[in-house]
C-alpha cells in the first residue's frame, strides 16, 4: 500500500512541478507572439487533447511524469509562410531570453506561493531543546547542556531543529568554530557557545551534523507501544498488532521504545520471546526480526513496525504564523534561503566537500514524497517548494539541452549581435546530453543503492 502511495505522490509532485515550469514557458511565449502547437502534460499517446481559438493542441498523456510545450519552429519542421512571423525561432532575442526563461522563473514562483501557504496557515513545530549532550563532543566543548533552548546558530535565528540542520548543512567545509545562542528553559537571558570543528561534516555520507556535535535532540519519553505493523514483515508474522504495549523480551523488562529497538537491531534472525500487553491481557508471543542489510560489517535486526506517536508537552511546542502581507517577504527570504543553500550544496559536491552519493533520483524523489504525504499537508508543501526550487535551479544550470544551455546561446548573440553557428550548438546539444544522461543515471544508483 505505502509503495502505491509513493507513486501517486510522486505522480502529483512532478506533474504539478512540471506543469507549472511548462506554463511558464506557455504563458510567456503567448505574450511574445509565438504559436504554440501543443501543451501536453505527460509523454506519449494523449489520452484526452481539445484545441482552443489560436490553435493550440492541449492535451493530457499517458506517462505522467512530466510534460512540453511544443511552438512553433521553422528548425523542427515546415512552416506556411503566412504564420512564419508567430515562429519561435522569428523573433528577437530577447523574446526568446524571456520565453526560455520563464520556465524555471514559474518553479521559484510556485515555491514562493507555496511557503507563502504555509507561513498564512501557520506550521506546528517543536522548540529546539537540547537532549543529551555526548561527552567530549564539540557540544560538550562549547558548553551546551540538556534542556537548553537553541535560539540562534551563526548569529541567525532559528525556531525548529529542521532550521538548524539547515544553517549546519550550509557550514559544510568550514574549520573553526560554530556558534549557537541559547536560552535556560524559562529564563530570558541568553548565551553563546562556540563548537569547535575542523572540515566540518566533510566525507560524511550522508552528513549528520547534529550527531557530529554531540547533540541529540530532546523527546517525549516513547513508551513500547506499537502504532503501525507492516504486512508481511516479521512484526505481523508474530502476529503482533497497533496498539500492543511490549512488557519484557526473554524475561527482561523494556521501560520505553528505544529499548525494545535496541534488543531488536542487536537479535538479527534470533527467536525471542516477546511478551505483550493487548486489551489488558498479557500474552506471549515468538518474534524473528528479520536481518537487514550490513552495518559495519554487522547484520542488525528489523521486524517492520513503529511506535505509537507521544504527546508534545506545549511549551515545546511553537507555532509560526503571519499575516497575508508579512508573509509574502517571509516566502520570498526562504525561497531565496533554500536557492543559496541548494546552490551552495552544487558546489561544494563539485569541489568534493559532499559526496555526489547525496544525489537523489526519481526512487528517492518518490519515497520522500510519499512519507511526506503521510505526514501532512505541511510537510507535503514544504517539500513540493524545495523540490520546485531544485528544479528551477536545475534548469538554469548552463548546460546545453537545459534552459540554462540555451540562455547561454541566446545571451552570446544578444553580445555579438548573431547567433551562435548552428554546429556549436549541435556539439553542445551532444555534451550536454551525455552529462545530464551521467548525472540522471548517477542518481538512479544511488537510489538503488539506498534501497539494498
Amino acid at each position: 500500500m505505502s509503495v502505491i502511495q509513493d507513486v501517486l505522490a510522486v505522480i502529483v509532485v512532478l506533474g504539478l512541478l512540471v506543469t507549472f515550469h511548462e506554463f511558464g514557458h506557455f504563458w510567456v511565449a503567448r505574450r511574445c507572439g509565438v504559436k504554440v502547437l501543443r501543451f501536453s502534460v505527460g509523454f506519449g499517446k494523449p489520452l484526452w487533447s481539445r484545441v482552443d481559438r489560436h490553435g493550440t493542441e492541449f492535451a493530457v498523456a499517458a506517462i505522467p511524469l512530466g510534460g512540453y510545450v511544443k511552438m512553433l519552429d521553422e528548425r523542427e519542421g515546415p512552416v506556411d509562410p503566412d504564420e512564419a512571423h508567430l515562429a519561435f525561432n522569428r523573433k528577437g532575442v530577447w523574446s526568446r531570453i524571456a520565453i526560455v526563461a520563464a520556465g524555471p522563473l514559474a518553479n521559484f514562483l510556485l515555491a514562493i506561493v507555496a511557503y507563502w501557504l504555509l507561513f498564512v496557515i501557520g506550521i506546528t513545530t517543536v522548540a529546539p531543546v537540547v537532549g543529551d549532550v555526548a561527552p567530549d563532543s564539540p557540544a560538550a566543548s562549547g558548553g551546551l547542556s540538556n534542556g537548553q533552548e537553541i535560539v540562534a546558530v551563526q548569529g541567525e535565528p532559528v525556531r525548529s531543529w529542521d532550521d538548524i540542520n539547515l544553517k549546519l548543512v550550509a557550514a559544510i567545509g568550514e574549520t573553526g568554530d560554530i556558534r549557537m545562542t541559547t536560552r535556560p528553559e524559562d529564563a530570558t537571558a541568553e548565551r553563546e557557545h562556540r563548537l569547535p570543528v575542523e572540515d566540518w561534516l566533510v566525507g560524511q555520507d550522508p552528513p549528520r551534523p547534529l550527531a557530529t556535535l554531540g547533540l541529540t535532540p530532546w523527546r517525549p519519553a516513547l513508551p513500547a507501544v506499537l502504532g503501525q505493523v507492516l504486512d508481511g514483515e516479521a512484526a505481523a508474522s508474530a502476529g503482533l498488532q497497533a496498539g500492543d504495549r511490549i512488557l519484557e523480551v526473554d524475561g527482561t523488562p523494556i521501560d520505553d521504545w528505544m529499548a525494545f529497538v535496541d534488543r531488536v537491531r542487536a537479535s538479527p534472525g534470533e527467536p525471542l520471546a516477546v511478551e505483550i500487553e493487548r486489551g489488558g491481557e498479557r500474552q506471549t508471543l515468538t518474534l524473528t526480526p528479520g536481518a537487514s542489510a550490513a552495518e559495519g560489517g554487522q547484520a542488525i535486526g528489523y521486524i517492520g513496525a513503529g511506535v505509537a506517536s507521544a504527546e508534545w508537552p506545549a511549551k515545546y511546542q511553537r507555532e509560526i504564523h503571519y499575516g497575508p502581507l508579512e508573509a509574502v517577504g517571509q516566502s520570498l527570504n526562504k525561497t531565496a534561503e533554500m536557492s543559496v543553500l541548494t546552490l551552495d550544496a552544487m558546489r561544494k559536491m563539485l569541489v568534493g566537500l559532499i559526496s555526489p552519493s547525496n544525489l537523489s533520483g526519481p526512487i528517492t524523489i518518490a519515497r520522500i514524497a510519499g512519507d511526506t504525504a503521510r505526514t501532512g499537508v505541511e510537510s507535503f508543501i514544504g517539500f513540493l517548494a524545495y523540490l520546485s526550487i531544485s528544479l528551477g535551479i536545475l534548469n538554469l544550470l548552463p548546460i546545453p539541452v537545459l534552459d540554462g544551455g540555451h540562455l547561454v546561446y541566446y545571451l552570446i548573440e544578444a553580445v555579438r549581435g548573431r547567433p551562435v553557428s548552428e554546429q556549436v550548438q549541435a556539439v553542445g546539444f551532444k555534451i550536454g546530453l551525455a552529462l545530464v544522461g551521467s548525472m540522471m543515471m548517477m542518481a538512479v544508483y544511488f537510489d538503488l543503492m539506498r534501497l539494498w
